[in-house]
């Protein structure tokens, strides 16, 4: 109510609303002590609200982080393309043994960004090479092969599943 009195036109006591038993007649008449206690009101929530504004600002993230959701939701987009018939899950449904899983990845040797893209280029085993210039012919997949940046975020998005055990990750799609 104090604050429509604030307001130009409201400045009319005619048109005042009745403060009347709201406040003690002292501060209706000396409006000091009031605004001295908003004014600490206000300069109490300033430390809080400067601590959120400073952790929420761009200033304090990392820039790449953006650009790094961007690849981590294009490597799961390829992932879902080329990848998920065999390795749903991060398993293995040819050969359980080679899954892709911290865990089996090193035990085959293949638990770095440049292992993982040179395995997803070239193949190994069971598992056909996706790579544009993928030889031999015969470890090489049938179907559609792979840029080399789509390979890298592959690898990048097949390496950040196994380190945190293969949580969901929700497309920008879905």
């Amino acid at each position: 109510m104090a604050l429509l009195s604030l307001v130009t036109c409201c400045n009319n006591p005619k048109l005042r609303l009745s403060t009347k038993g709201n406040r003690k007649e002292a501060e209706m008449q000396n409006p000091a002590p009031l605004q001295s206690k908003q004014v600490k009101f206000v300069k109490s929530l300033a430390p809080p609200f400067m601590a959120a504004m400073l952790v929420l600002s761009p200033i304090c993230n990392d820039p790449v982080s953006l650009a790094q959701t961007v690849d981590i939701q294009k490597g799961a987009s390829l992932f879902r393309q080329a990848c998920i018939g065999c390795h749903d899950g991060g398993g293995n449904v040819i050969q359980p043994g080679a899954t892709l899983f911290l865990k089996d990845l090193q035990r085959n040797g293949v638990d770095t960004e440049d292992e993982i893209y040179h395995v997803t280029y070239f193949g190994k085993g069971r598992m056909p090479g996706f790579g544009e210039k993928c030889t031999p012919r015969g470890q090489c997949t049938f179907g559609a092969r792979l840029q080399d940046e789509d390979i890298k975020l592959l690898a990048q998005f097949v390496k950040s599943q196994a380190d945190q055990g293969w949580p969901k990750i929700e497309s920008m799609e879905d």
